[in-house]
């Protein structure tokens, strides 16, 4: 095992830190912040925010790019001018990083399984996020790995999934703007109710069953799609509702407690809670770190409890309080680092 002084050391020099797939570490996580939906073609002032904020993760949750293309030139390209943002330069200097993709990174707009440059478009993601040669993220479809840190008492599992690679299609909603308009929905897509639909597809639901096993005091299961919010009718979970309760249900029959979602892709940021689950599901979805989209926050979700959809640049942050009672703060920052909500979970409460 590696000593803590020695990984802050490879932290702090190398350019894409490098960390391999189902891979453990002995430090303990306590701060860690989050973000998607990075328009690489625009400035990004928010990094200052979350560098000051010195997190000892940032986990980039999709649309980390807006490539939206089958020209891989084109798409690394666009990779490299995330690269070449000065703030974004800024984090990797003081924290490691670990991604997964949505559907504008991934290459197509609400994409899924029928994307035809998905192997090639994985291979310059987890180069670009420094994924090494002989990370087992190279040898399987899709850009989905679980990384844990800390000793028993103190376990944080962080699962990535990839809801790209297998996703089925979704079923458009057919309503007039009319009838959406007074339902206060976006109301682009009604639940698929196909029992051969899928997120994850068969591989991944195997890999997520085996990784739920693993002994872990927290868990943040990182999805780039909406898991709990459902009725505004834009890309989430609830489009496909036997997948949601799939996963629900595996998280039940594992006894995988400690569980916390984080999402992204909405273009605004809040948290969601349902109790459909063994304990209280939370999930806190930060979006985005370049632009909001307040017509879309302004939809309908009435499992949110954050006392706001926010609409402007923001990023998440979560602060794991160890000690006699553990709590999860959930905290969703401003670009000039101002706290915008806060929700405490307690990690009792997650059993």
């Amino acid at each position: 095992m590696r000593n803590v002084v020695a990984v802050l050391i490879v932290m702090l020099a190398v350019p894409h830190p490098v960390y391999s797939a189902e891979e453990e570490f002995p430090e303990s996580l306590e701060r860690i912040a989050f973000g998607s939906c990075a328009e690489q073609f625009k400035s990004q002032p928010i990094w200052d925010a979350v560098v000051e904020k010195k997190p000892q993760l940032f986990l980039f949750l999709g649309d980390n790019i807006y490539a939206d293309t089958e020209d891989m030139q084109l798409m690394q390209e666009k990779y490299n001018q995330l690269g070449e943002q000065p703030g974004y330069k800024k984090l990797l200097k003081t924290c490691p990083v670990l991604a997964t993709w949505d559907d504008h990174d991934y290459g197509v707009n609400d994409g899924g399984a029928w994307y035809p440059k998905k192997v090639e478009s994985q291979k310059i993601m987890l180069d670009f996020f420094g994924v090494p040669d002989d990370s087992i993220r190279r040898t399987r479809p899709g850009v989905y790995g679980s990384f844990a840190y800390g000793p028993k008492g103190r376990r944080v599992q962080i699962i990535l999934l990839d809801t790209r690679y297998f996703k089925s299609r979704h079923t458009k909603d057919e309503r007039s703007d009319d009838e959406k308009k007074k339902l206060n929905l976006v109301g682009w897509y009604v639940p698929n109710h196909d029992p051969d639909a899928t997120i994850l597809g068969a591989a991944q639901w195997e890999w997520l069953e085996e990784q739920l096993k693993e002994p872990a005091d927290v868990r943040l299961i990182c999805s780039s799609i909406q898991v709990i919010a459902d009725e505004k009718g834009m890309e989430s979970w609830g489009n496909f509702p036997l997948e949601r309760k799939r996963l629900y249900d595996l998280i039940e029959q594992t006894k995988a407690d400690g569980v916390v979602f984080l999402s992204g892709d909405v273009h605004f940021t809040e948290t969601s809670k349902t109790d459909d689950g063994p304990y209280p599901f939370y999930d806190f979805t930060s979006s985005s770190l370049s632009v909001g989209i307040p017509k879309w926050a302004e939809a309908v979700n009435s499992f949110r409890v954050s006392k706001t959809s926010y609409a402007e640049p923001t990023f998440g942050y979560v602060e794991i309080k160890w000690g006699k009672s553990p709590a999860i703060d959930l905290q969703a920052y401003g670009e000039a680092g101002e706290l915008i909500f806060e929700n405490r979970v307690t990690v009792s409460a997650l059993r």
